[in-house]
């Protein structure tokens, strides 16, 4: 059985609930992701996505340089452990409709992200398909 450690993405850059919003997206766009978790020191505490940015920071008009992360950031952050079986976090990420996932270990220091990039080039065809369906089901507008 597949365990996440062997899949993940290891040596994931992290930033501080208090860097700003405009680190958030600079380093973003250096190293071509839309998430980013956010820790303070070595323990996972939020996740800040592109999308945190447009809708809570841009939208609502906040200023870049000065709005911090963890005005941002999501602070209720789905995660699974580096030595759970593939097909757990997988499963994790169909129910929450999520595309990655930090992983951390027993000492709860985060340890890479579980992506469906690295699901991809690892796992079956099946896996990806079969998790991709799950996440991609339409959710109806907060109108």
């Amino acid at each position: 059985m597949t365990q996440v450690s062997e899949v993940m993405t290891h040596g994931v850059r992290t930033l501080s609930p208090q860097d700003t919003m405009q680190r958030a997206a600079r380093t973003m766009s250096d190293l071509n992701v839309g998430a980013l978790p956010v820790c303070d020191g070595e323990k996972l505490v939020g996740m800040v996505t592109d999308r945190d940015i447009t809708v809570r920071g841009v939208a609502q008009g906040c200023p870049p340089d000065s709005t911090t992360l963890r005005e941002l950031m999501s602070p209720e952050v789905r995660w699974c452990f580096d030595d759970a079986p593939l097909d757990e976090a997988l499963e994790q990420m169909r129910d929450a409709q999520i595309r990655r996932l930090p992983v951390i270990d027993h000492e709860r220091h985060l340890v890479g992200m579980l992506s469906l990039g690295d699901v991809a080039t690892t796992a079956g065809t099946a896996d990806v398909a079969e998790t991709l369906a799950c996440i991609s089901e339409p959710a109806e507008p907060d109108h």
